[in-house]
């Protein structure tokens, strides 16, 4: 643990000592005993849980500090639990993080990787493979489910897409608007039956083909977005400057793991700066300027 807790600090003070004049020398003393990693609901709070176990045993192992995983019922409960000071970072989609950087002072400092190594993923809008829906058209007057009001993928993207690409209302296009709480739930939905039209994205449904949960026959996919920035992991701003760097260069080490990538279900991390999510905000900006012309 020495060795690798050396080198983050070794890191840290050099980034540290170029970027940030005067807290270089900064260093554990300055840390809190225990760190709380926070994890928004992508699959439901128990699934995000065991997820989050991998970066958690990282973390423990390089910094040398406790970390307990929180989880919540829904995206916001990760935004306001950083907003009071309850967790310390927390991992976030790319609207839920944009979110957290003006209401709870989260700085992004790595951005998660698909399994192809690239630093995004694809929203999808998705039914049943025998249900008939096989384009967007077809879907209309349908059962319709968004993930959350947080989600980048499973609200914030397909409503740019309703309304600046389709010229539509969804809450007049669809028959019933639901939100499903996490992507995983949605996609079971999806198979079920009980919603027969439901926004979600390409990893999420990779996670849930590779638990077994479904399979990539269960479904068509009527609609593919552009590619969206990866999810981040934040920090709160008021951590000390060396732990920020150093979380940072621990989650980097989760790269060299196999068995954690496996369980995290995901490619690895790069590093990440609050201005790599701008084009979440300008989406923002076009959803409320298009929600205004209606």
């Amino acid at each position: 643990m020495f060795g690798k807790l050396t080198k983050v600090l070794l890191a840290a003070a050099l980034v540290l000592a170029l970027a940030l004049p005067g807290v270089a020398n900064a260093g554990p003393k300055e840390w809190p005993t225990t760190l709380k990693l926070g994890f928004i609901p992508t699959e439901g709070a128990a699934d995000s849980a065991k997820r989050a176990q991998p970066i958690a045993k990282q973390l423990e192992k390089d910094l040398g500090v406790k970390v307990e995983v929180f989880t919540a019922s829904d995206y916001n409960g990760i935004i306001t639990a950083m907003a009071n000071g309850h967790i310390d970072l927390a991992y976030y989609g790319p609207k839920s993080y944009v979110e957290a950087s003006e209401k709870a002072n989260a700085d992004a400092v790595v951005m998660e990787l698909n399994k192809d190594g690239q630093p995004g993923y694809t929203g999808l809008i998705i039914t049943r493979k025998d249900s008939g829906i096989t384009d967007m058209e077809k879907a209309k007057g349908k059962t319709f489910a968004f993930t959350d009001p947080n989600s980048t993928s499973g609200y914030l993207v397909p409503n740019v897409i309703f309304a600046r690409d389709m010229k539509v209302d969804p809450e007049k296009y669809f028959k019933e608007i639901r939100f499903s709480g996490s992507h995983g739930a949605s996609i079971l939905a999806v198979k079920n039956g009980s919603v027969e039209v439901a926004a979600t994205n390409n990893i999420d449904l990779d996670r849930m083909i590779e638990k077994g949960s479904a399979s990539l026959d269960d479904f068509n996919v009527i609609k593919r977005s552009d590619l969206i920035p990866g999810a981040p992991i934040a920090v709160r701003k008021d951590l000390p400057a060396s732990l920020k760097v150093a979380i940072a260069g621990s989650l980097l080490n989760i790269n060299d793991d196999p068995e954690a990538l496996q369980v995290l279900q995901n490619g690895g991390y790069r590093h990440t700066n609050d201005k790599d999510y701008d084009m979440i905000r300008y989406l923002k900006r076009l959803k409320a300027e298009l929600a205004k012309k209606k």
